[in-house]
């Protein structure tokens, strides 16, 4: 039976506290407004009678004697076909138009997949970025952010990897987005007709903090269950920082006492019961994970990225609108590279990498005005044209167009002696006649 109460004590942004009994951490609640509306609050706290709530929406118009009913269950998400090709609130209704999401009801939050029925991810996911597929391959089931800082292109790298991938399914999980990234994600999925794969949770920046936090776990919820019915499903999500500060503005409101920079202890764990939600499923489908964490003045130490670099499997670093091969990295490209991509991978991978790094030292004695040796000249040259054909974030090309482009790299500034790689690989794969004796292009 379900229990209503109409002593509402308390009213603080979108908290109330109302005094009851019998209710249970997470229950969904309905508050009956004098107006004839309706909100939905869920219970964050239980202090003896004394019940606190996170009320969905705006608390304007709530008063002290409205009526609250328990409903006897958590919140949940709609899933089904229907909700591809749908933009859907925080609050689980939908914001694109259309008519109500008919399907399944599933719970939110609920925990990770059984560890018994997850398998070693050993499959590649292709992006056509060449900065992640030739030197930090994305591998299916991975968990992996972006660290970035306000103002870089990581919206736009996010809707170029959901135009490209061979998922069956793209969640898209949007916190704290603005208009304008809102809209362009809307315009990008029409553009390049990815729609009827795609599914998008939207919080805005206008939009109550509480939403911000049911963004994931709706978004999460819904990917699992199309994972279980076998299909490879992409959940990319934006921003992740946004989400830890909705996190903290609530704990603040509740006079949590904070821990680091007025997050509260919980913080790891919220991060965490999130990205652990990446799975390859035995004999079914996969969550794959992307999300974006921008770093408040670029500090890498920052609670956010600092609690989210132990939880995921490496990071792309994107930075002056490229992603760093120095600051990136991906833990589980052993898994993929040389096994089910091409045999010169790792090879050419990390000879560009290191010539790459030493090109770097090689300007740094230009900018310092000393006499440039012809090795110099050398790794300069190849600088350069690794900057504009394979940083650059415009260059669009499958892996293998990519590794091809990086022999040609090095055969346009290098002898093949001099980039270390195995002469086994340099006899099957440099490109013929195309390597210099002097410094310069064949």
């Amino acid at each position: 039976m379900k229990k209503v109460y109409d002593r509402i004590v308390d009213m603080r942004g979108n908290l109330i506290t109302v005094i009851a009994d019998g209710v249970y951490l997470g229950e969904l609640a309905r508050i009956d407004l004098n107006d004839g509306r309706s909100v939905f609050a869920s219970v964050l706290r239980i202090d003896g009678e004394k019940v606190t709530l996170q009320v969905f929406e705006n608390t304007r118009g709530i008063s002290t004697g409205d009526r609250v009913t328990f409903l006897k269950r958590q919140m949940q998400a709609t899933y089904g076909e229907d909700l591809l090709g749908r933009r859907i609130s925080g609050s689980g209704n939908p914001i694109d138009g259309g008519p109500e999401i008919r399907g399944e009801e599933v719970g939110i939050g609920q925990p990770s997949f059984n560890p018994t029925k997850r398998i070693v991810p050993h499959d590649l996911v292709r992006t056509n970025i060449p900065m992640i597929d030739v030197f930090n391959c994305l591998v299916k089931s991975q968990k992996i952010p972006i660290f970035s800082v306000a103002g870089e292109p990581y919206n736009a790298v996010l809707m170029r990897i959901a135009n490209q991938t061979d998922a069956d399914v793209v969640v898209i999980g949007g916190m704290g987005l603005t208009f304008k990234d809102y809209q362009a994600f809307i315009d990008n999925a029409e553009e390049w007709g990815s729609s009827d794969k795609t599914a998008m949770f939207i919080h805005r920046a206008t939009d109550p903090a509480v939403e911000c936090l049911l963004v994931p776990d709706m978004a999460l919820a819904c990917a699992e269950r199309f994972a279980i019915e076998g299909k490879d499903v992409l959940v990319l999500l934006t921003d992740m920082t946004a989400f830890a500060d909705a996190i903290k503005e609530i704990a603040i409101t509740m006079d949590q006492v904070p821990s680091n920079r007025g997050y509260p202890g919980s913080l790891y764990s919220d991060l965490a019961s999130r990205y652990e939600k990446a799975v390859l499923i035995k004999g079914s489908g996969s969550i794959t994970i992307i999300s974006v964490t921008t770093m408040p003045g670029d500090d890498v130490t920052h609670p956010v990225p600092d609690n989210t670099g132990y939880i995921t499997e490496g990071q792309f670093y994107l930075h002056n609108g490229v992603i760093d091969p120095f600051g990136s990295l991906s833990r589980l490209k052993q898994l993929v590279i040389g096994k089910v991509t091409r045999e010169d991978h790792g090879e050419v991978a990390n000879a560009m990498i290191r010539l790459y790094a030493d090109s770097k030292k090689a300007r740094e004695r230009q900018g310092m005005g000393f006499k440039l040796s012809r090795w110099d000249e050398q790794l300069i040259k190849f600088g350069s044209a690794f900057e504009q054909h394979m940083m650059n974030l415009e260059v669009n090309k499958p892996l293998e167009e990519a590794l091809d482009q990086g022999w040609k790299l090095l055969a346009d500034s290098f002898e093949p002696d001099q980039v270390g790689v195995k002469e086994s690989m340099v006899e099957k794969f440099w490109p013929n006649g195309s390597y210099v004796t002097t410094g310069e292009s064949a």
